[in-house]
C-alpha cells in the first residue's frame, strides 16, 4: 500500500490463472492532486467506481463522457484525460494488452479509444451487485478479494490466446523494435491471421501495439530531472527524426515533448513521492 498526501493506493497481483492476464489489482481513494489528469498508453483498463462519477475524454474530442458505474478500456491508440471529482473512491484491473478479451462480449476492437461503461460490458444487475458487495467491504484488500473472485468467475476460454499473448511478450521485450513481418513467420501464422486475432484480443494490430511499446519503452527511460537531448533520444529509440518523434509524443500524450517535461517537474515539485507520480500527469 502507498499513501500520499491526500490518496490511498493499494495494489497487489492477482493469483494464477488471472497474473496471466492481469499486471495489478488496485485500490484508488481520495483527492487527486489535480482535477483532470492525462492518462496515456499502453494497457487495458477496467475501473468498479465507488464514488462520484468521473469524466473521460479521449485525445482530440471536445466532448467528455461521464462514467458513474465505472469504464472498460481496451488497448487506446492516443491519450486519455481523466476528469476526477474532488473526491474519488474506486476499484480496477490493469490488464495485459491481451488480457482484458476473456472477459468481454465483443472483440477487443470494438472498444478502442471508445470507452463504455462495466454495465455495458457485464449487464446491470450483475454490476449493481457487484458495487453493493465492494461497498460493504470493511477494507481495500478485502474489496481485491471480491473483485478477483469476480474476474475468476467471468473467465472464459479465448480462440488464439495463446497465440496472441506469446506475439505480445517478443514485442515488449523487444520494446516494440520488431519486424512485423517476423512475428507471423515464427507464429507459423500469414500476417493478415495474426492482425485478425491482434484486433480481437487486443483491440490493435500487432504493428500498433510495437508503435505503442516503443514510445513506452522511450518514456520510461526519460529522466525528467536532467537535461534532455531530444534529437539524441528520438534517434536512439528508433524514430525516422525528431519530427516523427514529437508527434508520437503529442498523440500519445496530448503534449509536446517539452510541455510533457514541464509538467512532469511541476508534479514532481509540487507532489514529491505522489502516487500518481508515473504516467498520470495534469492536464494543461
Amino acid at each position: 500500500m502507498r499513501d500520499a498526501g491526500d490518496v490511498e493506493y493499494v495494489s497487489r497481483v492477482p493469483r494464477p490463472p488471472l497474473d496471466g492476464l492481469i499486471d495489478d489489482l488496485y485500490y484508488l481513494a481520495g483527492a487527486p492532486p489535480y482535477a483532470r489528469l492525462i492518462l496515456p498508453p499502453p494497457a487495458a483498463l477496467l475501473i468498479v467506481n465507488l464514488g462520484a462519477p468521473f469524466r473521460i475524454r479521449g485525445g482530440a474530442d471536445p466532448a467528455a463522457a461521464d462514467f458513474a458505474d465505472g469504464c472498460v478500456v481496451t488497448m487506446p491508440t492516443r491519450a486519455w484525460e481523466f476528469g476526477y471529482p474532488p473526491w474519488t473512491r474506486s476499484v480496477g484491473v490493469h490488464f495485459k494488452p491481451w488480457g482484458v478479451a476473456p472477459f468481454l462480449p465483443m472483440p477487443a476492437a470494438e472498444l478502442c479509444d471508445r470507452p463504455v461503461t462495466v454495465e455495458q460490458v457485464w449487464g446491470r444487475a450483475a454490476v449493481a451487485e457487484l458495487r453493493d458487495r465492494l461497498a460493504t467491504a470493511d477494507e481495500p484488500r478485502a474489496m481485491l478479494a471480491l473483485l478477483e473472485e469476480e474476474l475468476i468467475r467471468r473467465l472464459g476460454e479465448t480462440a488464439g490466446l495463446g497465440l496472441v499473448r506469446h506475439t505480445s511478450g517478443v514485442i515488449a521485450a523487444a520494446g516494440g523494435a520488431v519486424a512485423i513481418g517476423d512475428l507471423s513467420v515464427a507464429a507459423g501464422v500469414s500476417g493478415t491471421h495474426l492482425a485478425r486475432r491482434f484486433k480481437d484480443l487486443v483491440g490493435v494490430t500487432p504493428k500498433r501495439l510495437a508503435r505503442t511499446h516503443r514510445f513506452a519503452a522511450t518514456m520510461f527511460a526519460l529522466d525528467p530531472a536532467a537535461p534532455i537531448d531530444w534529437s539524441e533520444l528520438a534517434g536512439r529509440a528508433g524514430y525516422f527524426d525528431q519530427a516523427h518523434f514529437g508527434h508520437e509524443f503529442r498523440a500519445f500524450t496530448g503534449l509536446t515533448p517539452t510541455r510533457y517535461v514541464e509538467v512532469r517537474r511541476r508534479f514532481q515539485r509540487e507532489h514529491p513521492g505522489h502516487v500518481l507520480d508515473n504516467w498520470p500527469l495534469p492536464a494543461d
